[in-house]
Parts: C-alpha cells; sequence; structure tokens
C-alpha cells in the first residue's frame, strides 16, 4: 500500500516496546514486533508476548506483525531486516527498545540493582549491553538502508541518568549514556541521506517489571507505556522537529506538553 508507514518496534512484548507499538497501531501504523518471548516460551514470569502485542497493534486499529527475534542474534535481526526489505522495500520508523539487564531485577534481585558498583555482578554489566546497546547499534546498522529507502526515524528509548540526587547504578548509567551517544552520532551520519536519530527519555513508566517495586518507588509523576507511546506516534508525524532535533536527547514530558498528549493514563 502506497501509504502504508511500517515501524519496527524492539523488545516489544511487554512495557514500554508494548505501549509504543499499540499507539503506533492506534495511529493506524503497521507496527513489526520482535522480541523473544513467543507463544510458549516466555522470558521471564511477567506476562506478554508478540503475538499478544500485535494482536493488541490489530485491535487499536493496525497492523501487528510478531517475529519471535532474540536480539542479541545477529542473524535473526538481520533475518527480521530482510523480511522488511521483501515485504516493504523501506521502514519508516526504528524504535530501539529492546533491553537486556532487567532480568535479573524483574526476578527480584531489587537490593542487587540498588547496590553499589563492587557488589553489582559483572553480569549485570555484560546484559546491559549485548542485549540493549549493542543490540540497539545491530539493528541501527542493519536497517540503516530500509529508513534511507523511506527518509525515516530512528528513536532510541533511553533515560535521563544525570539527575544528581538519583543513584542508577554504574553499568546502567553507562549504557544509557551509550545509548544517547550511538542516537547522537548516528545522527550526523545518516543526516546527508534524509534519515533523523533521536534519543527518547521516558520518566518512570508503569511497566509490568515496574509495578513489582511500587512499594519502593513515588508514582505520583508516572507514566502509562501507551502514554509514552503516543509520544512516539506524535514525534513520528512531526518531520520538522525530528529533522530540527535529530542528534538530541528528547523527553517524554516535555513532548507531551507540545502535543497536547496524556502520558499518565
Amino acid at each position: 500500500m502506497p501509504d502504508e508507514r511500517v515501524a519496527w518496534v524492539s523488545g516489544a512484548s511487554r512495557g514500554v516496546g508494548r505501549g509504543v507499538a499499540v499507539a503506533l497501531g492506534a495511529a493506524g501504523w503497521t507496527v513489526w514486533v520482535t522480541a523473544r518471548s513467543s507463544g510458549g516460551h516466555r522470558t521471564s514470569h511477567l506476562p506478554g508476548t508478540v503475538e499478544e502485542t500485535a494482536a493488541a497493534v490489530d485491535a487499536a486499529g493496525g497492523r501487528g506483525v510478531p517475529v519471535a527475534c532474540d536480539h542479541t542474534d545477529d542473524a535473526a535481526v538481520r533475518a527480521v531486516v530482510e523480511r522488511l526489505r521483501t515485504e516493504h522495500g523501506g521502514l519508516d520508523l526504528l524504535v530501539n527498545n529492546v533491553w537486556g539487564g532487567y532480568e535479573r531485577l524483574n526476578a527480584g534481585a531489587w537490593p542487587e540493582w540498588t547496590a553499589p558498583v563492587w557488589e553489582q555482578p559483572v553480569e549485570l554489566f555484560d546484559l546491559m549491553f549485548a542485549a540493549g546497546v549493542r543490540a540497539h547499534y545491530v539493528a541501527l546498522a542493519l536497517a540503516a538502508p530500509l529508513l534511507v529507502a523511506r527518509r525515516g526515524l530512528v528513536v532510541g528509548i533511553s533515560f535521563d541518568v544525570a539527575a544528581p540526587e538519583e543513584s542508577h547504578g554504574v553499568a546502567y548509567t553507562m549504557a544509557k549514556a551509550a545509548d544517547d551517544e550511538l542516537a547522537r552520532v548516528a545522527a550526523r551520519q545518516l543526516a546527508p541521506h534524509g534519515v533523523s536519530s533521536v534519543a527518547l527519555h521516558p520518566g518512570l513508566v508503569r511497566t509490568e517489571g515496574v509495578m513489582q517495586f511500587a512499594e519502593h518507588l513515588d508514582l505520583a509523576r508516572s507514566q502509562s507505556a501507551e502514554g509514552a507511546g503516543r509520544v512516539v506516534a506524535a514525534l513520528a508525524r512531526d518531520s520538522a522537529l525530528v529533522a530540527e532535533q535529530s542528534g538530541r536527547v528528547l523527553h517524554v514530558d516535555r513532548l507531551a506538553d507540545r502535543y497536547g498528549v496524556d502520558v499518565r493514563t
């Protein structure tokens, strides 16, 4: 279809990724949904599979395409890109959301998550970079020709770890800073080809994983996953802003004010 807008949202079986996928569906997008949780195979006790998210995209008014994909497997990611190339010829939006490192936290390791660097396992660092930063890099590198074909947009889901009153851990802070730098440097290289790249910072989002630890958190200004997703959908329509702000970090709350989007519900 000539007017079809095609998005790829990684790590979309649950959490922010699911919220973004469903919000894009409500805006009429075709959304490719990738993650490891598929069918009878789930990666944690938390709910959600790519098939369930794709069905929610359909119900919202879009078209969901579920694809089981381990984003630490380059061949699996390349296979997704080849399918996108064959079926659509290009890609309008890549939402780099998949994120490793939460597995141990989601399993209940809150004390470990908040511990100083010398008490955190090195495995935590490895997961965040292999299934987070590196996964974002690989998806962008492989999908870049498809984005060029549509003069598309890359949104890297990151987080503001600069607040001095908060401690997010050394590994987490390093990984999120690397994601922000990926958006910045990629923007410079993609600009001559008409592709924009931004890092997007949600606030505290009431994901399935986060709500396990609600007693430890102040949720007064928290966002819903679909609320953050509505901001992504609005941003993807604002070609002038993304071209002007390409390479920068954007904040969900500030964009919500700009677009009149409710991110709380």
